[in-house]
C-alpha cells in the first residue's frame, strides 16, 4: 500500500498558520483571516502531492484565556477540520505535548519554548522564512513527514 506522499500541518490558533513538505518541496504560511482563504491556501498545498496527510493541533481552551480569544481559537479549529474534510485530506489531531516531545525536552517558559521551536523549525528548513507564527506549523509537517511517511 502506497502511503502519504504530502505531509500537512495546521497550528489553529489566530495566529498560527499552515505547511506542507512532500521531502524536497517546502512551504509556510500564516493562518489566513478568511475562510475562503483557508480554503486556497489547502487547495493549493494539495496540488504538492496526490496522497496527503494533515496533522493539526488538537488543543483546548486554559484557565486564563479570555472568552473571546477562545472562541476565536475554536472557529479556526472547526473551520479548518471542515475544510479538511470537504477537500478529502485525511488528518490526524494530535496535542501539543505529543508532538513537541518529538523534538525532545523543551524550555517549560512559553517565549523561550517558543524561539527554541522557531530555532528548531528554521533548522530543519533553511530555505523558509519561518516566524513565531508559523514555527509550529512547520514543525507539525515535519512531525507528519517523520511519523507517517511510509517508504515505497
Amino acid at each position: 500500500m502506497e502511503g502519504p506522499n504530502l505531509f500537512i500541518g495546521i497550528d489553529p490558533g489566530k495566529k498560527g498558520g499552515i505547511a506542507a513538505t512532500n521531502g524536497s518541496v517546502s512551504i509556510c504560511s500564516k493562518c489566513p483571516d478568511t475562510v475562503s482563504d483557508m480554503s486556497k491556501v489547502l487547495d493549493t498545498i494539495r496540488d504538492m502531492g496526490t496522497k496527503p496527510i494533515c496533522i493539526i493541533e488538537h488543543v483546548h481552551s486554559f484557565p486564563g484565556n479570555s472568552a473571546r480569544s477562545m472562541f476565536t481559537f475554536g472557529s479556526n479549529y472547526g473551520m479548518w477540520l471542515g475544510i479538511l474534510a470537504s477537500l478529502k485530506i485525511p488528518y490526524i489531531e494530535v496535542t501539543p505535548s505529543k508532538w513537541m516531545k518529538h523534538y525532545g525536552t523543551l524550555p517549560k517558559d512559553k517565549k523561550i519554548r517558543k524561539t527554541k521551536l522557531k530555532h528548531l523549525a528554521q533548522q530543519r528548513y533553511p530555505e523558509l522564512h519561518i516566524t513565531l507564527d508559523t514555527s509550529d506549523a512547520v514543525l507539525l509537517a515535519h512531525y507528519a513527514l517523520a511519523n507517517y511517511k511510509v517508504n515505497n
